[in-house]
């Protein structure tokens, strides 16, 4: 290889891994799609490996193209950081955040992303729903800067993660099916009702069935969705009940024919953090929403 490849090649490479579409990524990039394509080809040939699979359009990435991929996010990621650091040496923060989210704690991503643009103006915030899975990837590959997710065991060495606030669980039913108007309900009259619950390849939906087996309870969902909005719908509709984060159902506005009840027998919560690389080397913007959600670097919550 005669030289290294240059920054440029690397975006044209993300984009097209964003886009999967040499046309469209050629767009976003600011050029011809036939200039795009030249590129890719010319960085291939530096590197003496094809990197993407080609027929009549974009067929994906060769396993070397995924390492050049995975490498070209880590650059970029750190060349980021570089630009946000002389432009925090002026007296200003500018530049892009990219924050995966569990559906669950996409409310508070949210009024956290205010906070945040309310501090640093010229900051951009990316939201990315997410599951728990693909946020520990996103951040693997370099494709998502930070997360909110929950504290996975598994990921415990690679990623580190800084407690923000626990998840307590509440049954969300239409009137005409709520055991009770207020108060709470057990998971055992959960069990009995219709339920819609978040499909089973989402962290939350596992955290439920774990609490109905420790119960021995077997409840059959007449709906399952991947999607919050889809299980609230059921509720408004009145066709089916479902169980939602607290800090979730906080942030709606109920009608009058939905109620919500505690989840009791047992009481269950799990930690909902932020989530980055253990060896990172932090961009600003991330150290910017440490302080904002009150995270003190040694991991516990920050008594501000």
């Amino acid at each position: 290889m005669d030289r290294y490849p240059e920054i440029r090649d690397l975006q044209l490479l993300l984009a097209l891994s964003q886009r999967k579409h040499f046309t469209q990524a050629a767009l976003d990039c600011g050029i011809s799609q036939p200039a795009f394509s030249a590129r890719i080809r010319a960085l291939e040939q530096e590197l003496g490996l094809p990197i993407v699979r080609r027929g009549n359009k974009f067929l994906g990435f060769t396993k070397d193209g995924e390492l050049v991929l995975k490498w070209a996010r880590e650059i970029l990621t750190s060349a980021e950081g570089l630009r946000q650091d002389i432009e925090v040496s002026k007296g200003a923060l500018r530049g892009v955040l990219v924050l995966g989210v569990v559906p669950t704690a996409l409310p508070y991503a949210a009024a956290i992303s205010t906070s945040l643009r309310a501090h640093y103006e010229k900051l951009m915030i990316q939201i990315q729903s997410l599951t728990s899975a693909q946020i520990a990837r996103g951040l693997h590959d370099f494709s998502i800067d930070a997360g909110i997710t929950y504290l996975d065991e598994k990921e415990i060495g690679s990623l580190r993660f800084e407690p923000i606030y626990n998840e307590h669980y509440v049954l969300l039913s239409p009137m005409h099916m709520a055991p009770r108007n207020t108060g709470t309900a057990t998971w055992a009259e959960a069990a009995s009702l219709p339920l819609c619950l978040l499909s089973k390849d989402m962290r939350f939906r596992k955290i439920v069935d774990d609490i109905f087996d420790g119960a021995g309870l077997s409840p059959e969902p007449v709906m399952e969705t991947n999607a919050f909005t889809a299980a609230l719908a059921q509720v408004t509709n009145g066709s089916a009940a479902t169980i939602a984060p607290q800090k979730l159902i906080d942030s709606l506005f109920l009608d009058q024919n939905s109620v919500s009840l505690q989840l009791t027998d047992p009481v269950v919560e799990n930690t909902i953090g932020l989530a980055t690389l253990a060896y990172e080397t932090s961009l600003p913007a991330i150290g910017a929403l440490r302080e904002v959600i009150g995270v003190s670097q040694s991991g516990e919550k920050s008594p501000l």
